[in-house]
């Protein structure tokens, strides 16, 4: 490992926001970057498949890019037949098992990666020149990278996520649609657990306990597609599910409600506004962090409030379906959002080498020892 095993919250100087790169003044445009993006993707109808199709365009000029797709099969096939010489496209690995087609398209794409530095990101971020050229040299220096997005259009699901966005920059920083990681490193530590809801939390959880470096430069912004309003609804419970993985904000989110029905009880609305107030002054905080000013309107603030009444609900909504053996999630259920540190750490000691063996079917084959040791303790929580 070549970074200690805590996270760097400005591991280089800002760079550009991404989504305004230029080539450098008085030179020739610098070559193309020896760095795998990987694209994990199911689809269910091709909505948006031409803005796709112009991104991966886009990113073909500057690396190497692998779309893992889960979709049906006549959706495959329309894909493969648009990226054609575009891109590489290939379907998950079969040998891989797990409940997160996301982490599976992960570790399928990390297995292939030609390069070193590897890019993860969802179909709706939108990396441009100067944004991989960041991370690409933030990799230099620490084993995975996290960096920030921000909604562009902002309607209002986009608006009212940018108050989580705004609070979770103030605290330390907000989980994005993306992250990078060395290739080296993923595979020397098995990988990360696809079982798990909070794929993001897990794969940083997992390179911390290998002994791996971590950033999160709040001044990488890296453009998002908003969610429409439909898919917005109906994550709601779902990402307050991943809270569960995160005992403090858990308890947090929980208060709440009791807090606001005690507030009311006692005909006190004044604390109400007090706590909105604060809630609007912390998320404002998150707003002008690292040049965030640049990219998030002042008016997003006000999403705070109403963000943590949702999340306030959603959490106990969350929890319910816990009791009832976990979130629905591709004809299955996950009970874990993700592990703590403690269980990750003992795991990967128990391992030993991994090369992403641990997550492979061993069919007719002799298990390997250490793929047997995948214990999922829900009380085992950091």
């Amino acid at each position: 490992m070549s970074a200690p095993a805590h996270d760097q919250h400005a591991a280089v100087a800002p760079a550009p926001v991404a989504g305004a790169a230029t080539a450098a003044p008085g030179g020739p445009r610098p070559g193309r970057l020896p760095v795998e993006y990987v694209l994990p993707l199911r689809r269910s109808d091709d909505t948006g498949l031409t803005g796709l199709t112009d991104h991966l365009r886009d990113l073909a000029r500057w690396v190497d890019v692998t779309v893992v797709d889960g979709s049906p099969p006549e959706l495959f096939a329309r894909h493969a037949a648009a990226w054609r010489d575009l891109v590489r496209h290939v379907p998950p690995d079969p040998a891989l098992h797990g409940a997160n087609g996301k982490a599976l398209g992960a570790l399928t794409g990390l297995g292939l990666a030609r390069h070193e530095h590897v890019v993860i990101a969802d179909d709706d971020v939108r990396y441009d020149e100067a944004g991989l050229r960041a991370v690409h040299a933030l990799l230099d220096r620490v084993d995975l990278v996290r960096p920030q997005n921000h909604f562009d259009p902002l309607p209002w699901p986009a608006w009212w996520d940018t108050g989580r966005t705004l609070l979770n920059r103030a605290l330390g920083g907000d989980w994005p649609g993306t992250m990078a990681v060395r290739r080296s490193t993923f595979r020397a530590m098995g990988g990360y657990d696809p079982d798990v809801l909070f794929e993001n939390l897990e794969l940083v959880r997992t390179v911390r306990a290998y002994g791996g470096g971590t950033a999160t430069p709040a001044w990488l912004h890296v453009r998002r597609l908003p969610p429409t309003a439909g898919h917005f609804r109906a994550q709601r419970v779902r990402q307050a599910y991943d809270d569960q993985a995160q005992p403090l904000r858990l308890v947090a989110a929980l208060a709440v409600l009791p807090g606001v029905v005690a507030a009311l009880a006692a005909r006190r609305p004044g604390l109400l506004l007090r706590a909105a107030v604060a809630t609007v002054t912390v998320a404002e905080l998150g707003r002008r962090r690292a040049g965030g000013a640049r990219v998030f309107p002042a008016h997003t603030t006000l999403a705070a409030p109403l963000f943590v009444l949702e999340r306030g609900l959603c959490s106990w909504l969350a929890l319910g379906r816990r009791w009832r053996g976990g979130v629905p999630h591709a004809g299955a259920r996950v009970r874990d959002a993700a592990h703590s540190s403690r269980t990750l750490r003992r795991r990967l000691a128990g391992n030993g080498p991994g090369d992403l063996v641990l997550w492979v079917e061993a069919g007719g084959r002799d298990v390997p020892a250490h793929a047997t040791a995948r214990g999922h303790s829900p009380a085992d929580r950091e």
